[in-house]
């Protein structure tokens, strides 16, 4: 039987020696001085063995402490050498490092960030195959009782896509978030603010004409309603994503299958050929005020749009949008091509053979919209210009 002052009195040998405890633990005396400790054990008629540390970073009393707990392996038919080894692949395969090699493909920091605040510090290192149905709604029901229902359903949705990674990738047998559908409180219907009268249009217009802001500020305020994409895309455009009369918007951005075009006005083009002398030399074509390297923040256009006096439940530059395609819509412009342009996503059987963009008629719409708002910002007695029957 073994103790600290037998172990510390032994000397290396030109090869290894065992010294034996009890119950089939020993240490291993390398020529070099190293004292591994072993056990040896029989498991169906075979002798075996496994590592149980290096002394003395493992004294006598925690080694025959891990003897005991492979043992008790034993007595259950267990092997303790794969019980250990499957310990320490089950590390890597913990729910955070499975998330973070997901996002890393993905590049999605927004997710990463609710990860971080809502699932990580609850269940982010226990083992994915581990993590149960009650564990992640726990975490979601964390999220409602702040009464983000949307943050909710959007954290589920990223974890339903993780475990579906895990389970791609042979480290999960199921996807326990598809479990919860139906279990959050659902999320009500948000309607973004917007103006669709012509003549709210038109002082909408003039006061951007009138708005003393930075270069960029007011000249994306100008873009925004000749293109009438989402604000979010039209902060991050990029000069490389301009070619001639047609902007194409990569579809990573758009979170597609394919990118998305839009075609410039005439009065488009020329606010994009301004803004060269102001950002021409960032990346981006409305670069953030502290820095060229990044694009405007998120909240800079409906910042400028408070200070025009358009307050949060009247007006946001998601708005946009909306007065497009209500307006469009109303001027009898096809139904089929105000869609495509304003990139919303049809997943009816139709849409799977119909790969076609339109873009003649798109080019022709854009044209005739940008004419449309130039009129109702002049104040001219303005006819809705309909669409060629």
């Amino acid at each position: 039987m073994l103790t600290d002052s037998k172990i510390r009195a032994a000397k290396p040998k030109p090869k290894p020696f065992k010294l034996y405890d009890q119950k089939g633990l020993y240490m291993l005396v390398t020529p070099s001085g190293g004292r591994l400790w072993r056990l040896k054990y029989h498991l169906h008629g075979r002798e075996r063995g496994m590592a149980l540390g290096k002394y003395p970073e493992v004294r006598l009393p925690k080694a025959r402490q891990r003897r005991d707990d492979a043992r008790k392996l034993l007595a259950d038919g267990i092997n303790p050498a794969a019980a250990r080894r499957a310990e320490k692949r089950a590390v890597g395969n913990t729910l955070k490092a499975i998330a973070l090699e997901f996002l890393e493909k993905q590049g999605c920091q927004k997710d990463k960030r609710r990860l971080e605040m809502y699932v990580f510090p609850a269940i982010g290192d226990m083992p994915i195959t581990t993590v149960t149905t009650a564990d992640l709604l726990a975490c979601l029901r964390r999220i409602e009782q702040r009464g983000t229902h949307e943050t909710a359903h959007r954290t589920r949705s990223i974890c339903g896509r993780i475990f579906r990674f895990a389970i791609a990738t042979d480290r999960a047998e199921r996807d326990v978030a598809a479990d919860l559908k139906g279990a959050l409180t659902p999320v009500k219907t948000r309607h973004f603010p917007a103006l669709t009268k012509p003549a709210d249009v038109a002082a909408l217009l003039r006061a951007i004409s009138d708005f003393e802001a930075l270069p960029t500020i007011q000249l994306a305020l100008r873009l925004a309603p000749y293109v009438f994409v989402r604000p979010g895309e039209l902060r991050a455009a990029e000069w490389a994503e301009f070619e001639g009369d047609l902007w194409r918007i990569p579809a990573e951005k758009m979170k597609m299958d394919r990118a998305h075009s839009v075609p410039l006005s005439l009065q488009a083009r020329a606010i994009v050929d301004e803004l060269r002398q102001w950002s021409g030399d960032s990346r981006y074509l409305f670069p953030n005020v502290r820095s060229k390297d990044r694009c405007m923040s998120e909240n800079t256009l409906n910042a400028a749009l408070r200070r025009m006096g358009y307050g949060k439940e009247q007006l946001c530059a998601h708005g946009f949008r909306t007065t497009a395609s209500t307006l469009l819509n109303e001027m009898s412009w096809r139904p089929d091509v105000i869609e495509l342009q304003l990139a919303h996503k049809d997943s009816s059987v139709r849409a799977i053979y119909n790969r076609s963009e339109l873009i003649p008629e798109r080019i022709e719409m854009m044209q005739a919209w940008a004419d449309y708002l130039d009129e109702l910002r002049d104040g001219s007695n303005v006819v809705a210009i309909r669409a060629r029957c």
